[in-house]
């Protein structure tokens, strides 16, 4: 899993080059196809189901469609280099199983001049991270990067959580 988002972080951070592939475009080409099929992209929710590590860009991304589905977490930055973005990735790196548990999907947009659907409509300034619970209500934003720890309880405090986590428990 870490290595998923190692990989993904590393082909964002590969569009300070020019000549490489985009951010965007690196981020979310999820593909489904066998040696006798051609490959054909996934929509965002199928890409996020069939690997809930998968880091979605925004301009593909509609939020309705994951809305009492998965929480998502949208990363603002106006690049892939800005060390406040950097730094986030690197937190979900390294907990991206708390990422899993709880339902999130995690969506980038480093590229302020595409204006993406999402960008116009919670409107960042630099960097953001912005937490959309399952209901399609925004929960948090933050002007910095917040560790898993910190989001986590942010989450589990919601009383969608709170019902899942019961839940859970009856199952056992």
């Amino acid at each position: 899993m870490k290595t998923h988002l190692i990989a993904a972080l590393a082909a964002v951070l590969a569009t300070a080059a020019p000549s490489l592939v985009s951010a965007q475009e690196a981020v979310v080409s999820p593909v489904v196809g066998t040696a006798d099929t051609p490959e054909v992209p996934l929509d965002p929710v199928a890409a996020w189901e069939a690997d809930r590590t998968v880091i979605l860009a925004a301009p593909d991304v509609d939020l309705d469609d994951f809305k009492w589905r998965a929480r998502p977490i949208i990363i603002f930055a106006d690049s892939p280099l800005d060390p406040a973005f950097q730094t986030q990735m690197e937190y979900f790196g390294e907990e991206m199983d708390e990422v899993t548990d709880r339902d999130i999907v995690l969506i980038t947009d480093t590229d302020p001049d595409a204006l993406s659907d999402l960008r116009r409509a919670l409107r960042p300034r630099g960097f953001m991270m912005v937490l959309i619970g399952k209901d399609g209500g925004v929960k948090l934003r933050k002007p910095f990067p917040w560790d898993m720890r910190e989001i986590g309880r942010t989450i589990d405090k919601m009383p969608i959580r709170q019902r899942e986590i019961q839940e859970r428990r009856g199952a056992r």
